[in-house]
């Protein structure tokens, strides 16, 4: 069985793969103290309440955190007896690589995010991500990542909304039922839903004139289904995206017999 690991800024999410289908994910707050050990006794506490026979031996990881990747490698090394793939490391390989500036190198959510969605869409399209940064991923022809566009997240506008004016308080995103607020709460909640609908749909537009194309939208991340009651400009909503692209990056350096 595959490990999948996908540490973002906030959350870090464990799926594991059976070689036919995700049997469990489960999501713990990043935090690059926690070590080796107390990661296993909380995934093995959770894998004992399934009701599978998990017998993990093969680990992939993708992290825009570099430091908690040392403790993540390990927990495979230590208690699941295997050297993982980490994304964007030399020793991983990719189905299409980054076609950014000579120099430069791209947050492997983003790689594998790309090719996830050109996995099952086809190529030429926007993957617009709601994490801790709203990022848009753009994918090529050939499902390589060429490029994007990176915009602060939702809640990291709200907490700085609130950290930002003494008499304004923290809200929790939702639609509004109108535009128009008339109190504090909901005339942010209407800057926050109708700021980032438009946020989103200026950019995406902006990308398809620069593109030349028509091309499909995916969204993805926890605020996602959210925003998808304000606009009809995203194709698909796919909450597992990010896993599904780890386990084809692990299957494809299987078959190159990389692993």
């Amino acid at each position: 069985m595959l490990l999948c690991i996908d540490t973002g800024n906030t959350n870090t999410v464990f799926s594991i793969w059976d070689g036919e289908r995700f049997l469990s994910h489960w999501r713990i707050a990043t935090d690059h103290t926690r070590t080796a050990d107390e990661y296993y006794v909380w995934l093995e506490t959770l894998i004992s309440l399934t009701h599978f026979e998990l017998d993990i031996d093969r680990c992939i990881i993708s992290s825009t955190v570099p430091r908690v990747v040392f403790n993540l490698r390990v927990l495979c090394n230590r208690y699941f007896n295997t050297r993982p793939l980490v994304v964007g490391k030399p020793d991983c390989l990719l189905p299409a690589e980054p076609q950014v500036d000579p120099g430069a190198s791209a947050g492997p959510d983003r790689i594998v995010n790309a090719w996830a969605a050109y996995d099952r869409h086809g190529g030429d399209l926007i993957v617009v991500d709601f994490g801790t940064a709203t990022t848009f991923d753009v994918a090529g022809a050939d499902g390589a990542y060429i490029g994007g566009v990176i915009a602060p997240g939702v809640n990291l506008s709200l907490e700085a909304l609130h950290m930002g004016a003494a008499n304004l308080p923290h809200v929790d995103v939702t639609k509004p039922a109108r535009a128009i607020g008339t109190n504090t709460v909901a005339c942010i909640q209407s800057g926050i839903f109708w700021g980032y609908i438009g946020l989103v749909e200026r950019i995406i537009r902006q990308i398809r004139d620069e593109r030349g194309l028509e091309m499909k939208v995916i969204a993805t991340g926890g605020l996602a289904p959210l925003f998808e009651q304000g606009t009809d400009v995203f194709d698909s909503v796919e909450d597992d995206l990010t896993v599904h692209g780890l386990r084809l990056i692990y299957d494809y350096n299987k078959e190159a017999g990389n692993v």
